[in-house]
């Protein structure tokens, strides 16, 4: 599944159509997670569209509920979950690799992993959104960018054009990402990082809160500050 187009907010982006009372009803999603990022999933879900949930999953939640959302266990409800008819899941897990793990274990029994898309993220219509990935509100998405499997766009990152984000993928709150970044799988940029054009940024790799990369970063590297260098590197 690819989403090509998303609302809008100015000149040249594609506004989202109502939908049609004729269509059928979105399935009810399971939340998968039930901590901090559930609650923004939870809230762009509400913001989208998409029906109440059915609830949510998580072997230690902090809440019996979050957001109004019921919490109905942990991960060994999913078979039972399936066998009963439900469908659709959104892994709301902020840990690149734990929630990549799990998306891969909900397609092995059978779950769909919708894309997210907050209604108040900009999208050009040549934007890819793949499956299980989520936009947060105000994110800017420019042409020719594409957001992979359950990658992470989180709230005003800004992800210009031509930018390629592997699978499980997370660009932070206020990040800007200039024209023909890469950021590979796993790969974590931090809040309010800035990335300077054509940079690649390597598998599993973890850029610092309020970093500048102006170099590429290896994959499996951490680096941090203006300009980023490898954590406990000198200054």
């Amino acid at each position: 599944m690819r989403c090509r187009a998303g609302p809008s907010r100015g000149p040249g982006f594609r506004s989202r159509k109502p939908r049609s009372p004729l269509l059928p009803e979105r399935p009810r999603v399971v939340i998968i997670g039930g901590g901090g990022h559930a609650k923004v999933v939870i809230e762009a879900l509400r913001a989208a569209g998409f029906p109440p949930p059915l609830g949510i999953l998580d072997p230690r939640p902090p809440a019996p509920m979050v957001l109004g959302v019921p919490v109905l266990g942990g991960n060994e409800r999913l078979e039972r979950l399936r066998a009963e008819g439900a469908a659709d899941a959104v892994v709301a897990l902020g840990d690149n690799r734990l929630r990549q793990a799990m998306g891969g274990r909900l397609a092995e029994l059978g779950f769909r992993l919708p894309p997210v898309l907050h209604p108040a993220a900009q999208l050009s219509p040549t934007a890819r959104v793949l499956e299980g990935a989520v936009v947060m509100a105000r994110a800017c998405l420019g042409p020719d960018a594409e957001i992979g499997l359950l990658a992470i766009v989180n709230t005003a990152a800004v992800v210009e054009h031509d930018n390629r984000l592997g699978p499980a993928a997370h660009v932070a709150p206020g990040c800007a990402l200039a024209g023909g970044v890469m950021v590979g799988e796993r790969a974590l940029v931090g809040v309010g990082s800035s990335v300077r054009p054509g940079m690649v940024i390597g598998a599993d790799a973890v850029v610092g809160a309020g970093s500048a990369v102006v170099r590429d970063v290896p994959p499996g590297a951490r680096v941090g500050g203006v300009p980023a260098r490898p954590l406990g590197e000198g200054r």
